[in-house]
């Protein structure tokens, strides 16, 4: 796969940083975070963003190999993930693959049972700020470790 060249415009790109870093800090949680973004980034296979995430995860957050190894089997992992966690996966994978055209009640109740309103806000603008750089990199055919801008 050839790296696409076109470069995101810079008003674009800044605009992108600051909406995924907002959404970040307001889920409080970097390792929650981040296991957002890698799940999301799996569904989507973005490989740029799951290269980029699993090493946030584990050089700077400290996550272990095995829950990142486990991520794509959240569900069948027994209890290597907190209720909060897992209801943060359901969450993500509703919004990333709208497949019914919206995200299922079981889905938002859930996740709502373990985040603050604010804090719910925080998850969803995250899903969807890692989804939107997924679309942007894949699209752009941007590989691991390649220039994103």
């Amino acid at each position: 796969m050839n790296a696409r060249t076109t470069q995101l415009d810079p008003g674009v790109r800044n605009a992108m940083a600051a909406f995924s870093a907002a959404a970040k800090k307001g889920l409080g949680d970097p390792v929650l975070a981040e296991l957002v973004m890698i799940r999301a980034s799996q569904i989507n296979e973005c490989a740029f963003c799951l290269d980029m995430h699993v090493d946030i995860a584990v050089g700077k957050n400290g996550e272990s190999a095995k829950r990142i190894a486990l991520l794509n089997a959240w569900r069948e992992a027994g209890e290597l993930y907190s209720e909060k966690e897992r209801a943060a996966l359901a969450l993500t994978e509703a919004v990333t693959v709208l497949t019914e055209g919206f995200v299922p009640d079981e889905a938002y109740e859930l996740a709502a049972k373990h985040f603050s309103e604010t804090e719910l806000a925080h998850l969803i603008a995250a899903i969807t700020v890692i989804n939107s750089w997924n679309r942007l990199m894949v699209s752009r055919r941007i590989e691991p470790g390649g220039p994103a801008w």
